[in-house]
């Protein structure tokens, strides 16, 4: 008697049924993977208004139909690749705020976060980007929201921790990490609307004289 492929499966042993299907699932979440990092650099190139998904395709070398396999749409695409770029900045920013040193060296630590390494970097250009489709998209506007709040969050959590340990002088660190969140988001914007109007190093160094004022410190607490 011939059995069928799908009697065949039912006939596999359990673990290597459970073998099969984490292989597929491995599988799938690589691809979902690709799909992602692929969008991120089509955002970027195009920006996520012109960014269609006949672009990813392309870009990754596979039908439209299968983007649609893993994302029913492309604001569920782009959603999703926000999320996942959003956890990597969350959890960087955890690392720095529970690393070593102290308080002002973690501190300055996520303010050098905030400015480009270099004109390449491009990371800044994708949040711009998500904030004015999140003016339409509550769902965009919910992941922006909550990167805020860690970016506000870490800033302040070191502010209290050198507070704390005598560091720092600061009557209201929830209100000083707002004021330097936002000073620093301009900042950035500005850099990244003309580029060769302003210098990367100066950048920082507003950060840190802001930081200083805030925290009752004179400039020279900061790295030169």
């Amino acid at each position: 008697m011939q059995i069928s492929d799908a009697t065949d499966r039912t006939l596999l042993p359990v673990s290597g049924r459970d073998s099969g299907q984490s292989q597929r699932a491995d599988h799938a979440n690589r691809r979902r993977a690709e799909l992602l990092e692929a969008a991120r650099q089509v955002v970027l190139d195009r920006g996520m208004a012109s960014t269609r998904v006949q672009d990813i395709a392309k870009a990754t070398n596979v039908s439209g139909g299968l983007i649609h396999y893993h994302f029913a749409s492309k604001d569920e695409l782009m959603a999703e690749m926000l999320r996942v770029s959003s956890e990597i900045e969350r959890r960087q920013l955890k690392e720095f705020v529970e690393g070593p040193g102290t308080a002002l060296h973690r501190l300055d630590r996520v303010i050098q976060h905030y400015i480009p390494l270099t004109r390449d970097d491009q990371s800044w250009i994708l949040w711009i980007e998500s904030w004015a489709a999140g003016l339409r998209a509550p769902h965009v506007r919910q992941i922006l929201g909550e990167l805020e709040e860690a970016w506000v969050g870490a800033l302040e959590a070191c502010i209290r921790a050198g507070v704390a340990a005598g560091e720092f002088q600061c009557d209201d660190p929830h209100g000083a990490a707002e004021r330097l969140d936002a000073l620093l988001d301009g900042i950035i914007v500005r850099c990244t609307l003309r580029p060769n109007d302003f210098a990367l190093g100066p950048l920082l160094e507003h950060g840190r004289i802001a930081a200083a004022h805030e925290l009752g410190l004179p400039r020279s607490a900061f790295p030169a």
